[in-house]
């Protein structure tokens, strides 16, 4: 089943999907979105984290720019709008913004709370793990995280990162600082040969089926294990 609810945050309320299991395992995971707002892959993400008996929650981190934006990646016109969303907003402000739905998850009863995003929702997965008390968290082809590796230490619980080889937006260099400073047992990385960035995105120009189908089981065995 699925709604709209609202989160209390430092700053204001903001409005959240939700997806709720029809056999809760007791857990929720936070769905952190990409620069295209609380779209259909987002609440798609939503769901199937939803029928794996989660409590998913994806909170739209985009409200102090524009509440509700929902676009795709279909069209240059979109893609500019994103970047545009993607300049203005405030890596500090949303990690905020996560930890109050974090609390939120837990106010509804989740034991364990963990987080998955994607794209600028992987920098944010990654600093959820440093900045906010996350049972885990798992990021998709992360853009940024090297600037912050200086904060590893501080990570909380496990995360587990996937990584794009040929991400355009990623570099070789970047890609191997992160091999080099986010090691177990913190973190757990995976290098996906020859896929570029959003190779998990349903649909997008680099969706690529079988690693999608590859990084999606491994986020789950993560899960069970980490928000059990």
């Amino acid at each position: 089943m699925a709604q709209t609810v609202s989160v209390a945050g430092k700053d204001g309320s903001f409005s959240a999907y939700v997806a709720r299991p029809q056999t809760p395992n007791g857990a929720a995971i936070v769905v952190i979105q990409e620069i295209f707002g609380v779209n259909q892959v987002m609440r798609d993400t939503a769901d199937w984290l939803a029928s794996e008996g989660y409590y998913a929650i994806c909170p739209d981190l985009f409200w102090r720019i524009q509440p509700g934006i929902d676009i795709t990646d279909r069209s240059e016109e979109e893609w500019q709008k994103a970047f545009s969303y993607y300049r203005a907003f405030n890596v500090d402000t949303g990690i905020d913004d996560i930890a109050a739905t974090l609390s939120l998850a837990r106010q509804n009863g989740a034991r364990k709370v963990g987080a998955v995003g994607y794209c600028l929702g992987g920098l944010l997965a990654y600093l959820t793990l440093t900045r906010t008390d996350a049972d885990a968290s798992v990021s998709y082809y992360g853009v940024g995280i090297d600037s912050y590796l200086s904060e590893a230490a501080r990570a909380r619980a496990r995360g587990l990162l996937h990584i794009a080889e040929e991400d355009g937006f990623v570099s070789k260099d970047s890609q191997a600082r992160m091999a080099a400073e986010l090691t177990p047992p913190a973190f757990t990385l995976y290098t996906y040969p020859g896929r570029d960035h959003a190779f998990a995105r349903k649909g997008g120009a680099h969706y690529h089926a079988e690693d999608a189908a590859l990084a999606n089981a491994r986020t789950l065995a993560f899960f069970r294990s980490e928000l059990t």
